[in-house]
């Protein structure tokens, strides 16, 4: 009975261990999520929103923030954007970065370079991967590309409102979860 009931004060103090680290996790994705608002807030309501679900910080930027029609060609206004998110991005080390390209389902047009939605969808995830790696302080090995292309929507593609919804650019923030996972496997 004496073993057991060390056991269990071993197993309640690793499982207090590991609801504060989930706790301290929490509150740093709080912190990364007011510091992105914060240094992003001139483009908020063109295009731009931030927030935190599921453990998690998404950045979604429309597609009139960044790209024309058919280009996966960043424009000036969409360069800032993405520089000043890097610049918060690259104090947080400890963060997976995603970045996932939309599309609505209207299919692609354009010249034969791409071959469809998916494809522009991905080569527009990878153009913003390329600006955040101009911040030599961020780690690439944080950075994945993906393209979602018109599977992925948020609104309807019935319209046209919609379907300018569903093309845009999310960028989802990760804690890196090798703390949790040690404590887990310590149980």
């Amino acid at each position: 009975l004496e073993k057991l009931k060390k056991e269990l004060e071993s197993r309640s103090q690793r499982v207090a261990e590991l609801e504060n680290v989930i706790a301290a996790k929490d509150a740093n994705m709080r912190a990364l999520k007011d510091a992105i608002s914060k240094a992003l807030t001139n483009f908020e309501g063109k295009g731009l929103t931030v927030e935190q679900r599921d453990g998690k910080v998404y950045v979604s930027m429309e597609n009139k923030l960044l790209f024309e029609s058919g280009s996966w060609y960043v424009g000036a206004q969409g360069k800032q954007a993405v520089k000043q998110l890097g610049s918060v991005l690259a104090e947080n080390p400890d963060i997976a970065i995603l970045i996932e390209g939309h599309t609505d389902n209207v299919p692609y047009k354009g010249n034969a370079q791409l071959s469809g939605n998916w494809d522009l969808s991905t080569k527009r995830a990878t153009a913003i991967v390329n600006i955040l790696r101009e911040n030599n302080a961020i780690n690439p090995e944080n950075l994945t590309a993906a393209g979602r292309g018109e599977y992925a929507p948020i609104a309807t593609n019935n319209t046209s409102e919609g379907r300018a919804k569903n093309r845009r650019i999310e960028v989802i923030l990760t804690p890196k979860l090798d703390e949790i996972s040690k404590l887990l496997n310590d149980i």
